[in-house]
């Protein structure tokens, strides 16, 4: 498959378009619309009677929405996280009724090709890493007042930096004589820090994942989502998530073996484990999903995502 092929498609598309098994007269949701790719794929799939809901957090992405899906009376567009997706379903009178949601962790090719938002250590910006500009600190404001201790536990801690407390001691340092307010900035700090490695990965990378995790409070979010999923999906309804973080992984992953097992019993109970009845249950759906050699060619950012399904069996 060429390059072209991926150039305007987000990561597994097709994986997740054949995963989630759209039913015409079906409820779906995209919880990170980003830029449209899969919903513009869901939505094609629907038929009059079917219905789709996006949200998002960033206002780009809903301004984005606003501007190609407000005319289709199918879907319904909401603002917000995605970890307060039950309490919208809620309102929506759509309690247990969708067939299939969707939540595309990380940050879309936008937000990193825009400068301004300060996720790429490739272009130099304002040091923000904020999903919503409208709340919370910048990543700035962050490092300005972390003390070393905490700023070396997040960049080991969801960056796994092996240089966390090199770079936390030496932004200390920095940030006595000035502030570390550009992404131009903090990359040269941890440059300093960080030697060059055999895959050829920036030396950044690992430190602006990190941050930007800790900046939005990703973990927090993503562990709301899941533990309100229940009240949004029918039985038979799919959940799919794709991560880019092995900690995002791990967490998706506990959680469907979690509800995919029955409880242990004691020993000694008179009771068999077929005798057990689970009221909440998930049916894990093959294996991890990655991408292909070819989407890996055509679009480096694929290579750590990892597509998770289950379903809703009881």
């Amino acid at each position: 498959m060429s390059t072209g092929d991926y150039s305007h498609r987000p990561v597994l598309f097709d994986e997740v378009i054949d995963a989630m098994q759209v039913r015409a007269d079906g409820v779906y949701v995209d919880a990170t619309f980003g830029r449209g790719g899969h919903a513009d794929a869901l939505l094609a799939r629907l038929g009059e009677q079917g219905r789709l809901i996006v949200m998002d957090k960033d206002p780009d992405a809903i301004a984005c929405a606003r501007e190609r899906l407000s005319a289709d009376g199918r879907v319904t567009i909401i603002h917000d996280d995605y970890a307060r997706l039950a309490q919208h379903i809620e309102a929506l009178d759509l309690h247990e009724r969708v067939d299939g949601v969707l939540v595309d962790l990380g940050v879309s090719s936008p937000q990193l090709d825009d400068a301004s938002r300060g996720f790429s250590f490739q272009h130099n910006g304002p040091l923000d890493m904020r999903m919503n500009k409208q709340q919370g600190k910048t990543a700035a404001d962050w490092l300005a007042q972390a003390d070393e201790r905490e700023i070396a536990e997040v960049l080991w801690r969801f960056g796994e930096e092996r240089q966390s407390r090199r770079i936390a001691r030496r932004v200390v340092e920095f940030r006595q004589q000035q502030s570390i307010s550009d992404t131009a900035t903090l990359v040269a700090l941890i440059s300093e820090c960080v030697p060059r490695g055999k895959d050829k990965k920036h030396p950044a990378t690992r430190s602006f994942q990190a941050i930007r995790i800790k900046v939005n409070d990703e973990l927090e979010h993503l562990g709301g989502f899941l533990a309100g999923i229940f009240d949004v999906l029918r039985m038979g309804g799919r959940l799919l998530v794709i991560s880019f973080h092995s900690l995002e992984d791990r967490m998706v992953k506990r959680f469907i073996r979690k509800y995919a097992n029955p409880p242990e019993l004691p020993r000694g109970l008179p009771l068999l484990q077929a005798d057990i009845q689970v009221g909440i249950r998930l049916k894990a759906i093959g294996k991890a999903v990655r991408a292909s050699v070819d989407e890996i060619d055509a679009n480096p950012r694929a290579r750590s995502a990892v597509l998770r399904i289950a379903e809703r069996i009881g």
